[in-house]
């Protein structure tokens, strides 16, 4: 390749965006799931980033991450006290309308976030995994969605390995 012929492995947007995604899971505090998401505009801008955790104020060290008997004692379980990727992006963002933009996360939006993606306009969900497929939250998400015109789709991994050192 000459010096003046362009790169042709670099990576794509969805590439970059899903990275994005993956490397703000990295924040996550969480134990057993990290997600995180990416915002980006119609013309592949980043708008906002957010990662599962506690909300302001709600210390880490004093809220339950634990999962463990939480239909016994919900108070003692992470479930009720955790903002999720999505959200956190969304209320994030300190912009304009996220009217028309384009969200990815590493996994599938809760029932709960999808209606939250919805009312914030965003038109697009790029997803990596979908590992609660078949439970009543991931299908509300889907038809709630559907109904909203808001397109997904699954992330097609490349294979590509980067690696950073940090």
């Amino acid at each position: 390749m000459s010096e003046s012929e362009k790169r042709s492995d670099y990576i794509s947007w969805d590439e970059y965006f899903m990275g994005i995604a993956e490397l703000s899971a990295l924040r996550s505090k969480d134990p057993s799931t990290q997600v995180g998401a990416c915002i980006v505009s119609a013309d592949n801008k980043i708008l906002s980033m957010g990662y599962n955790g506690f909300p302001k104020g709600c210390s880490d060290d004093i809220f339950p991450w634990t999962k463990i008997r939480a239909e016994h004692d919900p108070y003692n379980a992470k479930y009720v006290y955790v903002t999720h990727a999505e959200l956190n992006a969304i209320l994030n963002y300190r912009g304009g309308s996220l009217d028309g933009a384009k969200i990815y996360v590493n996994l599938f939006p809760c029932n709960e976030c999808a209606k939250a993606i919805i009312q914030s306009g965003i038109k697009t969900l790029v997803y990596r995994e979908d590992k609660y497929a078949d439970t009543p939250s991931v299908r509300a998400s889907k038809r709630m969605l559907d109904a909203a015109g808001v397109r997904y789709y699954q992330y097609q991994a490349t294979g590509r390995n980067i690696s950073l050192d940090l």
